[in-house]
């Protein structure tokens, strides 16, 4: 029993210590935080600019069905609250989704554009590299090739026969 709660934590260990769910926390943790400016910015700038151009006078929050009213006793205390069906919420809830989705498009598509770029110069320098080797190593090849053999020097044998050869030749 004991060794199976070892393997157990074990293969706990090696999957919580994997990059990749890491990664994953920090992205869920930092999503999180970026849901909150994003909504903030709907909720403090947008919707306000939306109420300055006329979309509804009281904003997103008018946007409402009651279906029961509230039922109040002789104190004036809710006995009941009200139903209501709150498109407003549904809005605003739907805005800060495409402001997030937007915003998060843009920041892959950056990251994905510097990747490609530093891609691309990766893939240069290494190509410069290799030229570069390549040049350095036929030079190299040419220095250690020995240079065209010069014609052997002639033996004193083959010199005087060629002189031999001339002074026949002046004489005729």
């Amino acid at each position: 029993m004991a060794k199976e709660k070892k393997g157990f934590f074990q293969e706990f260990k090696e999957f919580i210590s994997r990059g990749n769910v890491l990664d994953m926390a920090v992205g869920i943790i930092v999503g999180g935080a970026f849901t909150a400016i994003i909504t903030a910015l709907v909720n403090g700038v947008l919707t306000p600019l939306l109420q300055v151009i006329g979309v509804n006078e009281s904003g997103f929050g008018a946007l409402q069905v009651v279906l029961k009213e509230a039922t109040v006793d002789a104190s004036g205390a809710v006995v009941s609250e009200a139903i209501v069906l709150d498109f407003g919420v549904v809005i605003s809830a739907v805005i800060t989704f495409l402001l997030t989705a937007f915003v998060l498009f843009l920041i892959v598509k950056t990251v994905n554009t510097i990747r490609s770029r530093a891609d691309e110069l990766k893939a240069k320098k290494e190509a410069e590299a290799a030229a570069a080797e390549a040049e350095a190593q036929a030079a190299q090849e040419a220095a250690e090739a020995p240079a065209e053999e010069a014609a052997p020097a002639p033996t004193s044998e083959e010199l005087l026969a060629e002189i031999r050869d001339l002074l026949k030749a002046k004489q005729e």
